[in-house]
């Protein structure tokens, strides 16, 4: 069984610093959800304040329409799988996975049979007794994840989990663990400040800033139709453009007050100097992505210091001509929201 999270106006201050700053959000029952931002953002505090780990200075948080705003965590209906994992490491890989039914007074034999489940449903079966200390990095991931489901929790949190892996296992794990989710069905707040991650993780993404909530919509929707700047720059890299005559040149048409241009680099497209709309161009760097590659440009006339620099996404084997322009196939007019001077804690 799974529960819908509902957290209105939490507050979270640390001194005269406001880590959470009148966050509301509401998490489907079911949902895979992702708390996406910058360190220092306050997403890991608002996951804490679901958890119970941090007691708000304001606001609610409910778990299945119950208050749970004042409980500790293990009276809550929720299991947290840590960034570092938390495992003890002189316990062996059974003991660690029924800390938490040991913790909520489960028989020993209980203890060992849900343990044994939980390690089953990560591909971990017949494990029980090898010492944890003993284990790769990704399989103490997944022995953290059997410990958070064997409590049969309504709610699992997730703090940064897969970051500690290399590239290659973190990819093969996120699948693996989304599929993991899908399966079990329980909703799910994942902490994350990997933009890939969440698009791939993520029924809806909850995009944080300086302590608020800033966006909140689907990993497409967000994508394609980003409500500010700010947005479009962190989800998905898009060159945000300010600069009012390069920006009308590439959108034909006038800047409306108060917005900037994005466009995403896949939509920026080498063309000759003399096409309509074109915008003289000059390269900076070239880095091979293996499919892609991205070229750094800077914008003639525009180089300088304070310049306007540009990224597109291209063929790897793709040759730069002698007169370098670039035109764009798509953009949108996003409102320019003001950089804060800090991220908060």
């Amino acid at each position: 069984m799974s529960a819908g999270i509902q957290i209105d106006g939490a507050v979270k201050r640390y001194g005269a610093v406001a880590a959470v700053d009148g966050v509301t959000l509401a998490v489907p029952a079911g949902a895979f959800v992702s708390l996406l931002g910058p360190s220092g953002c306050g997403k890991t505090t608002l996951l804490r304040l679901v958890g119970g780990f941090e007691t708000p200075d304001a606001g609610t948080v409910s778990i299945g329409g119950r208050d749970v705003t004042r409980r500790a965590p293990q009276d809550r209906p929720t299991a947290m799988v840590f960034q570092s994992y938390a495992l003890f490491p002189t316990m062996t890989v059974g003991e660690n996975v029924g800390y938490g039914l040991r913790v909520r007074g489960v028989a020993a034999d209980q203890r060992r049979q849900r343990a044994a489940r939980a390690l089953a449903r990560v591909d971990l079966a017949g494990l029980e007794d090898r010492p944890v200390a003993a284990l790769s990095g990704g399989q103490q991931q997944r022995v953290a994840l059997a410990r958070a489901i064997a409590v049969e929790p309504e709610v699992l949190l997730f703090d940064e989990p897969l970051s500690n892996l290399d590239l290659a296992l973190r990819e093969a794990t996120r699948a693996e663990l989304k599929a993991l989710q899908r399966d079990l069905g329980v909703t799910s707040l994942y902490v994350t400040h990997d933009q890939q991650e969440a698009l791939a993780l993520s029924d809806r993404i909850a995009l944080m800033r300086a302590g608020r909530l800033v966006a909140d919509d689907t990993p497409e929707a967000l994508y394609a139709d980003p409500p500010t700047a700010y947005a479009a720059s962190f989800l998905g890299g898009a060159n945000v453009i300010r600069d009012r005559a390069l920006a009308e040149r590439l959108a034909g048409q006038p800047m409306p007050d108060g917005a900037a241009l994005a466009v995403r680099p896949e939509a920026l497209e080498p063309v000759p100097a003399d096409a309509p709309g074109a915008v003289p161009v000059r390269l900076l760097g070239r880095q091979f992505l293996g499919l892609t590659a991205e070229w750094t440009l800077a914008a003639a006339g525009r180089d300088g210091p304070d310049g306007v620099r540009l990224r597109l996404w291209t063929e790897p084997d793709r040759t730069v001509p002698d007169a370098l322009a670039v035109s764009a196939s798509r953009w949108r007019w996003v409102p320019d929201d003001a950089n804060p001077a800090d991220e908060t804690g």
